[in-house]
């Protein structure tokens, strides 16, 4: 049983025209295509929109930590700087209050020092005057009783004129120090006057057994040894307010002059020792250098005779003591052209023939089963689907490919397509 057919349908009978079925299919195809490609490009730029704005966010992240850790960095610098000026600022104030300290301690130690010499000073002074007082009271009554005579009354006085005599002298010897005058004849004349009552009181001792023997030798010892001590006083004022060093400084000043001597002395010494060592060293090391520079000529002569000739003439021209480096460059370019020394025409030769050659080998194409295109025609291997992605930009995920999402090849590039498998299937069975 066969169906029935449709002759007409409104009228007009129905028909098919395949052209005009392939032109809508074509069209649809095409406005899915590109709708499709719209829907993808959309995503992609949405994609690469959301990844620019991840990219942007991840980038001013980076920014502020680095303009965070910049601030902090500053901020440590900032706080290290501070705490060195400080440390320098206590450092400074530790060091100023140490001079500080060193100057109070120095002006207490030079002022207890003043103190004790004017302490000492006033104790000698009266000291002095002291025990010349003590040698008057002694030495007048013995001149008193010497000079004693009822008939001549007048010679009591005569004591008085001994011993002032030295007083007034001494007396004298202060002025002349206090003016910074010559000190010599008063010393002079205290010394003859203290000789001259000494002598009296010694000699009434002897010859009076009414004084006796030991007042009148007390009593010349006290003539003498009350001036010479006020005499002594007046020496070391005069040459303290002179400016004339004492024996201890003289001392201190002598060995301190001797240790100088020897520093100095120790120092020429040392410098002396330093110049020989120093010239002993140059005289080995231009005795080495004698020694190579023989080896390095007789060692060119026998191996580089004719540079060697060429040296040894410009050598002699221009008047150098010895072939130098420049001379011996210069006489090998002269002889063998080439301005590196070592080198030969042959070598250069060889050099750039292996350069050239290796130049073409690495740049040749590679042919054969190992070329490049060889193994890109090959079945590639597949991949692991557990393999992480390894495109860019996509977040791992590859777009999805549906049918006519791509350009349909042309008819020529079909046909072309099918004569090259026609010819591969003919060639292959002709090969059998």
């Amino acid at each position: 049983m066969t169906a029935p057919s449709i002759e007409k349908v409104n009228g007009h009978t129905p028909g098919f025209d395949a052209v005009a079925l392939a032109k809508a299919d074509a069209i649809r195809t095409k406005a899915a295509a590109e709708a499709e490609a719209l829907r993808v490009e959309a995503e992609g730029k949405a994609e690469a929109e959301k990844i620019l704005a991840a990219e942007k966010a991840e980038k001013e992240r980076i920014a502020n930590e680095r303009a965070a850790m910049r601030l902090e960095k500053e901020k440590a610098d900032h706080a290290a700087h501070l705490a060195k000026k400080a440390a320098e600022a206590a450092k400074a104030k530790a060091e100023q209050e140490k001079a500080e300290q060193a100057a109070e301690e120095k002006a207490d130690h030079e002022a207890q020092q003043l103190a004790e010499q004017e302490r000492s000073e006033l104790w000698w002074k009266w000291g002095a005057r002291g025990i010349y007082a003590v040698g008057l009271v002694i030495a007048a009554p013995v001149q008193f009783m010497h000079f004693w005579d009822r008939e001549r009354p007048f010679l009591i006085a005569a004591p008085a004129l001994l011993e002032g005599l030295a007083l007034v002298l001494a007396f004298g010897a202060a002025w002349a120090v206090a003016h910074r005058r010559d000190v010599a004849p008063y010393r002079v004349g205290i010394m003859l006057g203290a000789l001259i009552a000494a002598g009296i009181n010694l000699y009434g001792g002897l010859s009076d057994p009414a004084i006796g023997f030991n007042a009148g030798l007390i009593g010349a010892i006290a003539s003498l040894g009350g001036p010479i001590v006020l005499m002594a006083y007046e020496h070391g004022i005069a040459q303290q307010a002179d400016g004339i060093p004492s024996r201890r400084e003289r001392r201190a000043a002598a060995r301190a002059k001797r240790e100088v001597d020897a520093a100095r002395e120790k120092a020429q010494r040392d410098k002396r020792d330093a110049e020989h060592a120093a010239a002993a060293a140059k005289e080995i090391a231009e005795s080495r250098a004698r020694e190579e520079q023989k080896r390095r000529d007789a060692d060119r002569e026998a191996g580089h005779g004719k540079v060697w000739e060429v040296a040894e003439g410009l050598r002699s021209a221009r008047g150098s003591q010895y072939v130098t480096e420049q001379i011996w460059a210069e006489a090998w370019h002269r002889v063998t052209g080439c301005k590196t020394v070592g080198i030969t025409l042959e070598m250069e030769a060889a050099s750039r023939a292996q350069q050239a050659r290796a130049k073409t080998v690495t740049e040749m194409p590679i042919e054969g089963p190992m070329s490049l295109i060889g193994s890109q025609m090959g079945p590639r291997p597949k991949k692991d689907p557990d393999a992480p992605d390894g495109r860019r930009h996509n977040g791992g995920t590859p777009p999805r490919r549906t049918p006519g999402d791509t350009p349909r090849y042309s008819n020529l590039a079909r046909t072309q397509a099918a004569l090259e498998q026609t010819r591969a299937a003919t060639a292959k069975e002709d090969s059998q």
